[in-house]
Order: structure tokens, then C-alpha cells, then sequence
């Protein structure tokens, strides 16, 4: 007899299906053509064994390779303490190849006839490079986020993509779980009422967050390849910091855009239809941990959303995170004239809400929501949660099946697109001090 939990597991898998079903578009001939039949083992490569692959990428594809018939089949990884790190570490473990590779880089995994797909978990800038060297190469990709650091770059992949028609799915793991399917159709069904403030929050205090210092020490220039680590980026002196550290360093990585906020603006298009924000302004500084970092400890931004060829329309969306201090911790919280919806407690209710006595001075009816939740049957965390995290293994499961039916996934190379721009928006406007705008037709950031 099965007990709740394995009940509840099923039934709460069954329903994210569900919600998946509605995604699929239409698909080139080359996808239709390597459709991949129920009995195929579908072989699957990792590029970058990281800490987030170890950590929660793994156990998440594991939850579901046996079942869905997948295999891990090699490794490439620029450093060969990785690359030696990774074999150990899957060594007799199921649902891996027992003549598991390794390869220094992505030519010499491409350069191969046993690979399928790749499961990306390298440098947040390295991304979409990687994203656009799977998909040319005919492999379909799980891609972590930040789908990309700059615009160029974010540009490339979406075309790549789109182009070769393969299957992507960018690490934006909300867009799997049930909570927030339960938020986006609420909003969706008007009876939320229009979007009118949108408040973000995420704090830690985590001084040692992003350092490795021991590794650091460790690390030698020629245990790696420097050049090709650097891809399209500023080709300079070999800097163990700007390998391992790298999302302290900008143009590595924009630091708390592109880790933090990319999951919580991704659910801002999600939830309000809206593909990049009118404009942004940001501020924020190193004002605690002073260890040679590029990127900020305390980060500020205030992004107009709205109809493009309307500004009378639209929200605002205030969004703010600091790493020393962690009161306030991870909130999400979306407001209406009619009330709140509160993604950490998955509560809708009317708090805040348009009251009867100050309705009527107006001549207005008053605008309360009913309060109820956002039913879920496992519970799901805001925070990035680094342990195998429910969110992420339905997420993962989700572009295994679609890997398997070529269904569009949840998250898509568009979403993270999407998400992009309004990261490189934000990290403009931050390093210029400046008013950032984005031209929808040009597909261009433009700095008043």
C-alpha cells in the first residue's frame, strides 16, 4: 500500500504534467525527425560539473532517469580536478554509462556519436555560448541561468535555438511548480484584478557566499584552459579568482541579476504577459564584504512594466537584495486595488485591499479578494534551495519528457531571453547610474 507521501508525489507530478500539456508549438523537420522512441536510452552529457549540478541538478535527473530512460554518458569540464571529481563521484551509481567519459572541452564532446542531450552548469556569461554550441551540434540542452550576461550573447542563443528547433529548458525552476501554475492562472483569470506593484526581495548574510578560497590556492593555470574559459570576453591574465569566483566579477557575471533576480523577474513576464520592462533604474554598492569583489553586496532596482505604445497602463516592480543581512529573507509579492498575493505563503488574500469607507468617498465599490491558497501538495520554497529541491526535479522531469514528446518546455529559450533583457537592463542602469530603456522593435537597450 503506498503511503501519503508517495501518493501525494504522484498526483503532484501527474498535475504538473497537466499544466505542461498546453505548451507545445509546432516543430521543424529536424525535430520531428529525431523523435526519440519509449524503448531509445537517451544519453546525456554534462557540461560543467559544478556545484549546482552535483548539488541539485543531479539528484533531480536521477528522481527521474530510470523511469524515463535516461543515462549519463560522459563529462566535460575545462579543469581536470572536475573532470577527475565528476568520475568518482558517479561511479556506480544507476542510470550511468559504465564506460563513462571525460573530455577537456565541448569540442572534443561534440566530436562524439554518443550524446543526446547535455545538461549546461558552467560560468553564468558561458550560458548561452554553450547553449548555441549544443543546439548547432544537434543536441538538445538543459541550460542554467542566467540564460545570458550580455546582449549579444542572449541574441545568438534564441536564434540558435530557434533555428535547429532542439529542445531547451532554461534552469528558471518556478515555471515548474504547482504554486506558481496556481498564481499565473489566477492573475490570468481576472480575478485578481490588473497587476498594480510588484515587491521582490532576496536577502542572506552569507559572507562566504561565491568564494572558494581554498580552492582558489589550489587551482593552477595549466590544470585548465584559461583562453578558452574567457570564450568572447576580455582576453586576460590568468586570475583563479575570475574562474572559481566568478560571480563576484563582472563581465562573468552581473552577481545578484543574474543568480538572484533572473528566477524572480522571470515570473513578472510569466505572470503578466509582458516580454521586457519599459525601463529600469538601479542603485547599490559593495558596503560590507570588501574582498576584492566587482559585483555588489546590496542591489536596488525600480522597473516600469506596461503596453509599450501605452504608458498610462502598466506596474511598477520594486526589487531589492543584500548579502549581509538576511531579515526579510526571499519574498514575492504581487499586488492588486483588490488585495495580495503572497507567493512564500501561497496566500491570496485582500489584505491591502480597497476598503468599503475609503470606496465611498470616492464613489467606488469596495475591492476585496476572497481569501484562499494557492493549493500545492508538496510545499515549495521561494529561496534556491541547493539539495535536490522539489521545484528543480519537476523541472528537470519536465524537459526529459518534452526531450522524449519535443513538446515546448516550461521554461523556454524565449523566457529566458526574456529574462536577459531585463538583467542587462538592470545591471546597465546600475553601472551607468542611468535611466535604461528597451527599443521592442530594434530589440536594443538604450542608456538615457
Amino acid at each position: 500500500m503506498e503511503n501519503n507521501h508517495q501518493t501525494s508525489r504522484r498526483d503532484f507530478l501527474k498535475k504538473t504534467a497537466l499544466g505542461t500539456a498546453g505548451l507545445a508549438m509546432s516543430m521543424s523537420a529536424s525535430s520531428y525527425a529525431r523523435i526519440i522512441g519509449s524503448n531509445d536510452r537517451v544519453r546525456v552529457g554534462i557540461v560543467g560539473f559544478s556545484d549546482r549540478f552535483r548539488q541539485s541538478l543531479l539528484p533531480a535527473f536521477m528522481n527521474h532517469a530510470k523511469e524515463l530512460n535516461f543515462e549519463l554518458v560522459g563529462v566535460s569540464d575545462l579543469w581536470n580536478r572536475r573532470r577527475d571529481e565528476c568520475e568518482a563521484h558517479l561511479k556506480d551509481k544507476p542510470n550511468v554509462n559504465k564506460k563513462f567519459f571525460k573530455v577537456r572541452n565541448n569540442d572534443e564532446l561534440y566530436a562524439r556519436k554518443d550524446v543526446d542531450a547535455v545538461i549546461i552548469s558552467t560560468a553564468d556569461f558561458q550560458h548561452a555560448l554553450h547553449c548555441v554550441e549544443a543546439v548547432r551540434s544537434g543536441r538538445d540542452a538543459y541550460v542554467e541561468k542566467p540564460f545570458a550576461e550580455s546582449l549579444d550573447d542572449a541574441k545568438a542563443a534564441l536564434k540558435a535555438v530557434e533555428e535547429t528547433g532542439k529542445i531547451v529548458q532554461i534552469g528558471s525552476q518556478r515555471r515548474s511548480a504547482p504554486n506558481y501554475w496556481a498564481a499565473n492562472d489566477y492573475i490570468k483569470s481576472g480575478k485578481f484584478g490588473d497587476i498594480s506593484m510588484v515587491e521582490m526581495t532576496w536577502n542572506v548574510n552569507q559572507p562566504g557566499r561565491w568564494r572558494r578560497a581554498q580552492l582558489v590556492a589550489e587551482i593552477k593555470k595549466e590544470d585548465i584552459d584559461w583562453d578558452r574559459f574567457l570564450l568572447n570576453r576580455p582576453k586576460v591574465e590568468w586570475n583563479p579568482r575570475y574562474y572559481l569566483e566568478y560571480r563576484l566579477f563582472y563581465p562573468y557575471s552581473s552577481g545578484i541579476p543574474g543568480q538572484w533576480m533572473s528566477h524572480q523577474i522571470d515570473t513578472v513576464h510569466w505572470f503578466s504577459g509582458y516580454d521586457h520592462p519599459r525601463s529600469v533604474v538601479a542603485n547599490g554598492g559593495i558596503y560590507v564584504w570588501k574582498d576584492g569583489r566587482m559585483n555588489a553586496d546590496t542591489f536596488t532596482a525600480v522597473f516600469d512594466y506596461g503596453p509599450d505604445n501605452d504608458p498610462t497602463k502598466g506596474f511598477q516592480v520594486l526589487y531589492s537584495s543584500r548579502m549581509h543581512n538576511e531579515a526579510g529573507g526571499v519574498k514575492e509579492y504581487y499586488f492588486s486595488n483588490g488585495g495580495m498575493i503572497n507567493l512564500d505563503t501561497n496566500k491570496i488574500s485582500p489584505e491591502g485591499g480597497l476598503k468599503a469607507e475609503y470606496a465611498k468617498a470616492m464613489n467606488m465599490q469596495p475591492n476585496l479578494l476572497a481569501e484562499t491558497s494557492l493549493r500545492s501538495d508538496i510545499k515549495m520554497e521561494t529561496g534556491a534551495n541547493t539539495g535536490g529541491d522539489p521545484m528543480t526535479s519537476l523541472h528537470m522531469r519536465n524537459w526529459l519528457e518534452c526531450v522524449r514528446s519535443r513538446k515546448q518546455p516550461n521554461a523556454s529559450v524565449k523566457a529566458g531571453y526574456n529574462h536577459s533583457v531585463a538583467n542587462i537592463m538592470a545591471t546597465m542602469a546600475l553601472h551607468t547610474g542611468k535611466r535604461v530603456t528597451f527599443d521592442a522593435q530594434k530589440q536594443e537597450i538604450i542608456t538615457s
